[in-house]
């Protein structure tokens, strides 16, 4: 069972403690909210209302810390205090292993390493690994979106891109930062809510705090345009912090348990390559060049912010793991998280004169009265939980709680009943209704809330404008040359997704019509053998088929240069069909590692010298041809380019932009794409480029990478492979054989008939998606 947020702190009596560090009873949360929306990678943030209020949360912090206010100082500060900081956390264990504890908490003496019971190392252990947990297993995803098709050739965003790919381990499955995170929670039994990460919001024993500052960080990423510099500002504050400081304790409580190096965000993945605080800092004098001053400010702004928030997390998470230390605070936060459902039962059964639904009733805002009222019944024995109903016979196979506590659970129970004096204090002892041994003050009055001023409150405002935003729709593209500059960006309003979504399922309806009729190159069912041997038969035919076609006389150069000029629209956003795999979680996921590394290789793995879009605008300039920014609205307004031409590129937009709604699909057009050129297309290509003098490197460079065996063809066949084998094989949606249809539909989406009957389902399914 699950209850509200378990996030209040009240000052403990001598035997129990309440709620969480940030004395803030909540049902929910601002901070949860904002998490849970912007984690999704099809997630559209508004702009207008929202973005302002972003901001507003920015800035509500104190004055930065002393100092000249350059970033080297700022560089300094949060590497100091990180470093300082991790001493403190440190501390919490004592000497040689041994719990310390020098600050004992709030209220009463501060207990020592040997008034301690056992397993305190473990509860410290388990809440500091939660506590972090909401960051660090999306370590890097503020990254995200800060790439885009209109600007995928700009080498600022190239440098960002492979700082990006590096955190998300790129080319391999479960190799990110978070991914390090979440085996270590594996590991300690506690990721029963932690894939996806989104899951965490609905994990009450993390508290609304540890979400706030992640929260701002994912909703600036869904907005880059607004905040590129502050993120950029945020990210370097993380690489100077390095390993969270309450993880440095959990690493030296468990140094073998996890790949530490991983989890650290300043550590260098590439051992030969500059560290993440080199590359940031880089991507970061980029900008300022470029921009000057205002990108200085928000970047400054985006550090300080993050620095703060850091801070007042750390100190609230400091203030729990101490105040954990008395193994009633741990109880009395268990009892108000089940207290809500645990209030509907337990009507007929009173204790002193009260029912113990009444109590727990009452125990969701304080439960200081029923943990005093449970340690003077006959259902605990003091001292000696071995011998208490609570967690013997009630909870056994026969009791009326049977499966109401979890193992978790009954630890907490058992330590707690443990700490209890064998006997009573004596003016408390059998005196039914009688007062705790210290009065509990209210939760707004507790010394964790005055120490949290936090970003509560504008993250129920940015949390507000979240889901105001929908209200604002904004205007539709008129036609597809607007369509094409609009989608250049990774932000856009209600209308534009909208708009998207109808184009995609028209394009597809479009697709499959007459498909049944049609010779397919992909077969009608999935074998378990896989797409390899399909792969090499199509390649083998791509062959045959270049030297059956050597005798037909190459192109004109006028059609070499026209076919050149009209693909540009589409091959200067090579890899835009994949663009949602940039999303932290997929571009690290056993389908998406391989197509987010798809996406990394078409924009040149961060060296402009590689970038395919770069490498044809220099083929352009060859031919003459000198074209306008891709993402400008010049470019899409082009008059040398025909009407037809912009079809599949907004295609390729608009499917991008939605990796799970069109995962099937999406993984036939990355096929059929990866595959078109293989081994035929691209090597004819070449002789005409050849023979009129103009450069080949385009199509070298992609029948190479794009290759049957270890290059992309490859992957895009895998990545379906793994999709379908882990599929029923059982008929109607959602088993193999509806998916596969759906992979071919995409497959062949690449190239979809043009005639009437094709045109009409296209528009038939618009206009359906408009009713519904």
């Amino acid at each position: 069972m699950q209850g509200p947020e378990a996030a209040a702190t009240a000052t403990p009596s001598a035997h129990h403690r309440t709620g969480g560090p940030h004395g803030l009873p909540q049902d929910g949360g601002s901070a949860r909210t904002v998490y849970a929306y912007a984690a999704d990678p099809e997630a559209s943030l508004p702009d207008g209302r929202f973005v302002e209020e972003v901001r507003t949360a920015l800035h509500h912090h104190p004055a930065p810390p002393a100092g000249d206010g350059s970033l080297d100082a700022l560089f300094r500060q949060a590497a100091d205090w990180a470093s300082a900081e991790r001493e403190r956390f440190r501390a919490l264990l004592g000497e040689d292993g041994e719990d310390g504890g020098a600050e004992g908490g709030h209220g009463g003496a501060p207990a020592r390493p040997a008034d301690r019971p056992e397993g305190h190392r473990q509860v410290l252990v388990r809440r500091a690994v939660l506590g972090c947990a909401p960051l660090s297993l999306m370590s890097g995803a503020w990254l995200q979106w800060l790439s885009a098709p209109g600007n995928a050739d700009a080498p600022l965003v190239l440098r960002i891109l492979a700082l990006y790919a590096a955190d998300v381990g790129a080319g391999h499955p479960a190799a990110s930062r978070g991914s390090a995170y979440l085996e270590l929670l594996r590991r300690l039994r506690l990721a029963e809510n932690a894939a996806p990460a989104v899951r965490l919001t609905g994990d009450q024993r993390i508290t609304e705090g540890a979400f706030r500052l992640p929260a701002l960080l994912l909703a600036m990423s869904r907005r880059p345009d607004d905040f590129r510099a502050e993120i950029l500002g945020a990210d370097l504050c993380l690489r100077a912090v390095g390993l969270l400081p309450a993880l440095a304790m959990v690493r030296a409580a468990l140094p073998a348990e996890a790949d530490w190096d991983a989890i650290d965000p300043a550590h260098r993945r590439d051992p030969e390559g500059p560290s993440p605080a080199e590359q940031c800092r880089t991507a970061v004098d980029e900008l300022l060049a470029e921009e000057g001053d205002r990108a200085a400010d928000a970047v400054r702004a985006g550090f300080h912010w993050a620095l703060a928030a850091l801070r007042e997390w750390s100190e609230a998470l400091h203030a729990e793991l101490v105040a954990a230390g008395d193994p009633a605070f741990d109880m009395a936060e268990l009892m108000r998280l089940r207290s809500r459902e645990g209030a509907v039962y337990h009507h007929q059964f009173m204790l002193e004169g009260k029912s113990l639904a009444t109590w727990l009733a009452e125990c969701r805002t304080d439960p200081g009265p029923l943990l005093d009222v449970l340690a003077r019944s006959k259902l605990v024995k003091p001292g000696r939980s071995g011998a208490s109903s609570l967690v013997r016979g009630l909870v056994g196979e026969r009791g009326p709680m049977f499966r109401v506590f979890s193992p978790e659970d009954l630890v907490v129970l058992r330590r707690w009943i443990d700490s209890l004096p064998a006997k009573p204090p004596a003016d408390a002892a059998d005196t039914a209704g009688a007062a705790p041994a210290a009065p509990v003050t209210s939760p707004q009055s507790s010394p964790a809330r005055a120490a949290t001023p936090g970003t509560a409150e504008p993250l129920a405002a940015v949390a507000g404008a979240l889901r105001a935003g929908a209200r604002s729709p904004g205007r539709a593209p008129s036609g597809l040359r607007e369509a094409y500059h609009l989608l250049m960006n990774r932000t856009d309003t209600p209308a534009l997704r909208s708009w998207a979504m109808e184009y995609v399922a028209g394009w597809l309806a479009r697709s499959r019509h007459g498909m049944d009729r049609t010779n397919m190159p992909l077969p009608e069912r999935w074998g378990h053998e896989g797409l390899r041997p399909w792969l090499q038969a199509q390649h083998d035919r791509h062959g045959a088929e270049f030297e059956e076609n050597a005798a037909i006389p190459l192109p004109s150069r006028e059609a070499v240069v026209d076919d050149t000029v009209q693909t540009a629209p589409l091959t200067l956003i090579d890899g835009s069909w994949l663009q949602g795999f940039t999303d932290y979680e997929q571009a690290s996921s056993a389908i998406g590692h391989s197509l987010f590394e798809t996406y990394w290789d078409e924009l040149g793995n961060g060296e402009p010298h590689l970038n395919h879009p770069l490498i044809y605008r220099d083929v352009l300039k060859e031919m003459g041809v000198e074209l306008p920014p891709t993402a400008s609205a010049a470019f899409a307004r082009w008059s040398g380019f025909r009407e037809e031409s912009l079809e599949l590129p907004v295609y390729w937009l608009c499917v991008g932009r939605f990796p799970r709604t069109f995962l099937p699909e999406v993984l036939g057009l990355n096929l059929a794409m990866e595959l078109s050129g293989v081994g035929g297309t691209y090597r004819r290509a070449r002789l005409a480029l050849k023979s009129y003098g103009f450069s080949t490197r385009f199509v070298d460079i992609h029948n190479t990478i794009d290759n049957v065996a270890t290059g992309h063809s490859a992957w895009a066949a895998d990545a379906v492979d793994t999709l379908l084998a882990s599929l029923p094989d059982t008929p109607g949606p959602g088993g193999r054989a509806d998916v596969w249809e759906r992979v071919r539909v995409g497959y062949r989406s690449l190239n979809p008939p043009s005639g009437m009957g094709a045109r009409l389902a296209a528009r038939r399914s618009r206009l359906s998606g408009r009713r519904r």
